[in-house]
Protein backbone atom coordinates (compact mmCIF):
# COMPACT_ATOMS: atom_id res chain seq x y z
CA UNK A 1 0.00 0.00 0.00
CA UNK A 2 1.21 3.51 -0.80
CA UNK A 3 2.12 6.05 1.88
CA UNK A 4 -0.67 8.45 0.91
CA UNK A 5 -3.25 5.68 1.34
CA UNK A 6 -1.99 4.75 4.80
CA UNK A 7 -1.84 8.41 5.84
CA UNK A 8 -5.44 8.88 4.71
CA UNK A 9 -6.53 5.94 6.85
CA UNK A 10 -4.44 7.23 9.76
CA UNK A 11 -6.20 10.57 9.47
CA UNK A 12 -9.60 8.85 9.43
CA UNK A 13 -8.69 6.74 12.48
CA UNK A 14 -7.57 9.84 14.37
CA UNK A 15 -10.68 11.76 13.35
CA UNK A 16 -12.93 9.01 14.71
CA UNK A 17 -11.26 9.21 18.11
CA UNK A 18 -11.21 13.01 17.95
CA UNK A 19 -14.98 13.06 17.49
CA UNK A 20 -15.36 11.01 20.66
CA UNK A 21 -13.03 12.96 22.95
CA UNK A 22 -13.72 16.36 21.40
CA UNK A 23 -17.17 16.35 22.93
CA UNK A 24 -16.13 15.37 26.44
CA UNK A 25 -16.61 17.65 29.41
CA UNK A 26 -13.40 18.66 31.18
CA UNK A 27 -14.08 16.31 34.09
CA UNK A 28 -14.51 13.29 31.80
CA UNK A 29 -10.88 13.43 30.73
CA UNK A 30 -9.94 12.00 34.12
CA UNK A 31 -12.04 8.87 33.52
CA UNK A 32 -9.91 5.76 34.18
CA UNK A 33 -9.25 3.50 31.19
CA UNK A 34 -8.45 -0.24 31.15
CA UNK A 35 -4.72 0.61 31.06
CA UNK A 36 -3.64 0.60 34.69
CA UNK A 37 -3.07 4.13 36.00
CA UNK A 38 -4.05 5.81 32.73
CA UNK A 39 -7.01 8.13 32.27
CA UNK A 40 -8.45 9.28 28.96
CA UNK A 41 -6.09 12.25 29.21
CA UNK A 42 -3.13 9.87 29.47
CA UNK A 43 -4.25 8.00 26.35
CA UNK A 44 -4.49 11.14 24.24
CA UNK A 45 -1.32 12.53 25.79
CA UNK A 46 0.54 9.37 24.81
CA UNK A 47 -0.66 9.67 21.22
CA UNK A 48 0.40 13.31 21.04
CA UNK A 49 3.74 12.58 22.69
CA UNK A 50 4.44 9.69 20.29
CA UNK A 51 3.38 11.76 17.28
CA UNK A 52 5.87 14.40 18.34
CA UNK A 53 8.58 11.74 18.70
CA UNK A 54 7.73 10.42 15.23
CA UNK A 55 7.99 13.88 13.74
CA UNK A 56 11.40 14.32 15.38
CA UNK A 57 12.62 10.94 14.14
CA UNK A 58 11.52 11.75 10.59
CA UNK A 59 13.01 15.25 10.47
CA UNK A 60 16.01 15.20 12.82
CA UNK A 61 17.44 11.68 13.31
CA UNK A 62 20.43 12.92 15.31
CA UNK A 63 18.20 14.63 17.85
CA UNK A 64 16.00 11.54 18.01
CA UNK A 65 19.02 9.42 18.91
CA UNK A 66 19.22 11.37 22.17
CA UNK A 67 15.67 10.30 23.04
CA UNK A 68 16.66 6.71 22.27
CA UNK A 69 19.42 6.98 24.85
CA UNK A 70 16.98 8.38 27.40
CA UNK A 71 14.54 5.56 26.68
CA UNK A 72 17.30 2.97 27.05
CA UNK A 73 18.22 4.42 30.45
CA UNK A 74 14.61 4.15 31.72
CA UNK A 75 12.99 1.39 29.63
CA UNK A 76 10.18 0.63 32.09
CA UNK A 77 9.12 4.21 32.85
CA UNK A 78 9.99 6.25 29.75
CA UNK A 79 6.60 5.94 28.05
CA UNK A 80 4.58 6.46 31.24
CA UNK A 81 6.64 9.53 32.15
CA UNK A 82 5.94 11.10 28.77
CA UNK A 83 2.21 10.47 29.08
CA UNK A 84 2.08 11.71 32.68
CA UNK A 85 3.69 15.04 31.87
CA UNK A 86 1.49 15.77 28.87
CA UNK A 87 -1.72 14.53 30.52
CA UNK A 88 -1.38 17.36 33.05
CA UNK A 89 -2.31 19.89 30.36
CA UNK A 90 -5.86 21.32 30.47
CA UNK A 91 -8.08 19.21 28.18
CA UNK A 92 -8.52 21.92 25.55
CA UNK A 93 -4.76 22.43 25.32
CA UNK A 94 -4.11 18.69 25.22
CA UNK A 95 -6.61 18.25 22.40
CA UNK A 96 -5.02 21.07 20.42
CA UNK A 97 -1.56 19.63 21.03
CA UNK A 98 -2.63 16.22 19.73
CA UNK A 99 -4.28 17.70 16.65
CA UNK A 100 -1.20 19.73 15.80
CA UNK A 101 1.20 16.85 16.48
CA UNK A 102 -0.60 14.39 14.23
CA UNK A 103 -0.78 16.95 11.42
CA UNK A 104 2.97 17.47 11.71
CA UNK A 105 3.55 13.71 11.50
CA UNK A 106 1.68 13.53 8.20
CA UNK A 107 3.79 16.27 6.66
CA UNK A 108 7.05 14.91 8.10
CA UNK A 109 6.55 11.39 6.76
CA UNK A 110 5.74 12.72 3.29
CA UNK A 111 9.12 14.47 3.20
CA UNK A 112 11.32 11.48 4.12
CA UNK A 113 13.59 10.84 1.11
CA UNK A 114 12.75 7.77 -0.97
CA UNK A 115 14.50 4.65 0.25
CA UNK A 116 15.32 6.02 3.69
CA UNK A 117 14.02 4.56 6.93
CA UNK A 118 12.92 6.34 10.08
CA UNK A 119 14.61 5.51 13.39
CA UNK A 120 12.34 4.21 16.14
CA UNK A 121 12.33 2.54 19.55
CA UNK A 122 12.04 -0.78 17.74
CA UNK A 123 13.55 -1.51 14.31
CA UNK A 124 13.83 1.43 11.87
CA UNK A 125 10.82 1.69 9.55
CA UNK A 126 9.95 3.02 6.16
CA UNK A 127 7.60 6.05 6.17
CA UNK A 128 4.74 3.77 5.14
CA UNK A 129 5.44 1.33 7.97
CA UNK A 130 5.75 4.23 10.40
CA UNK A 131 2.36 5.56 9.32
CA UNK A 132 0.97 2.06 9.81
CA UNK A 133 2.46 1.97 13.30
CA UNK A 134 0.86 5.33 14.12
CA UNK A 135 -2.50 4.01 12.92
CA UNK A 136 -2.10 0.89 15.07
CA UNK A 137 -1.29 2.98 18.14
CA UNK A 138 -4.18 5.34 17.49
CA UNK A 139 -6.59 2.44 17.10
CA UNK A 140 -5.30 0.59 20.17
CA UNK A 141 -5.26 3.57 22.53
CA UNK A 142 -8.55 4.68 21.04
CA UNK A 143 -9.98 1.30 22.02
CA UNK A 144 -9.06 2.02 25.63
CA UNK A 145 -10.93 5.34 25.42
CA UNK A 146 -14.00 3.74 23.85
CA UNK A 147 -13.95 1.05 26.52
CA UNK A 148 -13.59 3.62 29.31
CA UNK A 149 -16.66 5.46 28.07
CA UNK A 150 -18.66 2.30 27.41
CA UNK A 151 -19.05 3.19 23.74
CA UNK A 152 -19.21 0.40 21.15
CA UNK A 153 -16.94 1.10 18.19
CA UNK A 154 -17.84 -0.15 14.74
CA UNK A 155 -14.83 -2.00 13.23
CA UNK A 156 -13.57 -0.75 9.88
CA UNK A 157 -11.32 -2.07 7.14
CA UNK A 158 -8.56 0.07 8.64
CA UNK A 159 -7.99 -2.94 10.89
CA UNK A 160 -6.10 -4.49 8.00
CA UNK A 161 -3.19 -2.13 8.73
CA UNK A 162 -3.10 -3.25 12.36
CA UNK A 163 -3.22 -6.90 11.38
CA UNK A 164 -0.53 -6.45 8.74
CA UNK A 165 1.80 -4.84 11.27
CA UNK A 166 1.21 -7.69 13.74
CA UNK A 167 2.07 -10.27 11.09
CA UNK A 168 5.15 -8.35 9.93
CA UNK A 169 6.48 -8.03 13.48
CA UNK A 170 6.12 -11.71 14.38
CA UNK A 171 9.87 -12.28 14.73
CA UNK A 172 10.30 -9.05 16.71
CA UNK A 173 7.83 -10.38 19.30
CA UNK A 174 9.88 -13.56 19.66
CA UNK A 175 13.11 -11.63 20.12
CA UNK A 176 11.54 -9.33 22.73
CA UNK A 177 10.63 -12.42 24.71
CA UNK A 178 14.11 -13.96 24.35
CA UNK A 179 12.85 -16.70 22.08
CA UNK A 180 14.12 -17.90 18.72
CA UNK A 181 11.74 -17.03 15.86
CA UNK A 182 10.49 -19.93 13.75
CA UNK A 183 12.14 -20.23 10.36
CA UNK A 184 8.97 -20.98 8.44
CA UNK A 185 6.28 -18.37 7.64
CA UNK A 186 2.82 -18.81 9.11
CA UNK A 187 -0.51 -18.71 7.32
CA UNK A 188 -2.82 -16.05 8.77
CA UNK A 189 -6.44 -15.86 7.64
CA UNK A 190 -8.67 -13.12 9.02
CA UNK A 191 -12.26 -12.24 8.28
CA UNK A 192 -12.67 -8.50 7.79
CA UNK A 193 -15.66 -6.43 8.97
CA UNK A 194 -17.27 -6.73 5.52
CA UNK A 195 -16.87 -10.51 5.39
CA UNK A 196 -13.88 -10.63 3.03
CA UNK A 197 -10.88 -12.76 3.96
CA UNK A 198 -7.43 -11.22 4.45
CA UNK A 199 -4.49 -13.58 4.13
CA UNK A 200 -0.75 -13.62 4.78
CA UNK A 201 1.76 -16.42 4.26
CA UNK A 202 1.78 -19.61 2.18
CA UNK A 203 -1.52 -21.41 1.83
CA UNK A 204 0.07 -24.79 2.62
CA UNK A 205 1.79 -23.75 5.85
CA UNK A 206 1.35 -26.18 8.74
CA UNK A 207 1.36 -23.26 11.21
CA UNK A 208 -1.92 -21.36 10.89
CA UNK A 209 -3.86 -18.62 12.65
CA UNK A 210 -7.48 -17.78 11.87
CA UNK A 211 -9.81 -15.25 13.46
CA UNK A 212 -12.16 -12.36 12.93
CA UNK A 213 -9.89 -9.41 12.12
CA UNK A 214 -11.17 -7.45 15.12
CA UNK A 215 -10.34 -10.26 17.54
CA UNK A 216 -6.86 -10.73 16.09
CA UNK A 217 -6.13 -7.01 16.35
CA UNK A 218 -7.42 -6.83 19.92
CA UNK A 219 -5.06 -9.67 20.82
CA UNK A 220 -2.07 -8.26 18.92
CA UNK A 221 -2.43 -4.90 20.67
CA UNK A 222 -3.10 -6.63 24.01
CA UNK A 223 -6.50 -4.99 24.45
CA UNK A 224 -8.24 -8.30 25.23
CA UNK A 225 -7.23 -11.62 26.72
CA UNK A 226 -7.12 -14.48 24.28
CA UNK A 227 -9.70 -16.43 26.29
CA UNK A 228 -12.23 -13.73 25.38
CA UNK A 229 -11.49 -13.87 21.65
CA UNK A 230 -12.17 -16.21 18.74
CA UNK A 231 -8.52 -16.54 17.67
CA UNK A 232 -7.56 -20.07 16.64
CA UNK A 233 -4.09 -21.56 16.14
CA UNK A 234 -3.06 -24.75 14.37
CA UNK A 235 0.45 -25.96 15.15
CA UNK A 236 2.70 -25.56 18.18
CA UNK A 237 4.63 -22.61 16.74
CA UNK A 238 1.45 -20.70 15.90
CA UNK A 239 0.13 -21.41 19.38
CA UNK A 240 3.33 -20.04 20.91
CA UNK A 241 3.14 -16.88 18.78
CA UNK A 242 -0.32 -16.07 20.07
CA UNK A 243 1.04 -16.21 23.61
CA UNK A 244 3.57 -13.42 22.92
CA UNK A 245 2.12 -11.53 19.95
CA UNK A 246 2.41 -7.75 20.03
CA UNK A 247 2.06 -5.21 17.24
CA UNK A 248 3.79 -2.43 19.15
CA UNK A 249 7.44 -1.57 19.80
CA UNK A 250 8.82 -1.63 23.32
CA UNK A 251 8.80 -4.07 26.17
CA UNK A 252 6.15 -6.82 26.28
CA UNK A 253 3.06 -5.61 28.09
CA UNK A 254 1.08 -7.24 30.86
CA UNK A 255 -1.95 -7.71 28.63
CA UNK A 256 -5.47 -7.80 30.01
CA UNK A 257 -7.21 -10.20 32.33
CA UNK A 258 -9.74 -12.67 30.97
CA UNK A 259 -13.30 -11.42 31.29
CA UNK A 260 -12.18 -7.84 31.93
CA UNK A 261 -14.57 -6.47 29.31
CA UNK A 262 -17.55 -8.77 29.86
Amino acid sequence: MQLDEVLADLWAESAELDRLVGGLAAGEWSTPTPAEGWTIAHQIAHLAWTDEATQLAATDPEAFKESLQTAAASPTTYVDDGAEETAALPPDQLLTYWREARAEVTEALKKVPAGEKVLWYGPPMSPTSMATARLMETWAHGQDVFDALGVQRQPSNRLRHVAHLAVRTRDFAYLLNDRKPPTEPFRVELTGPDGDVWTWGPEDSAQRVSAPALDFCLLATQRRHRDDLAVRAEGADAEEWLEIIQAFAGLPGKGRQAGQHD
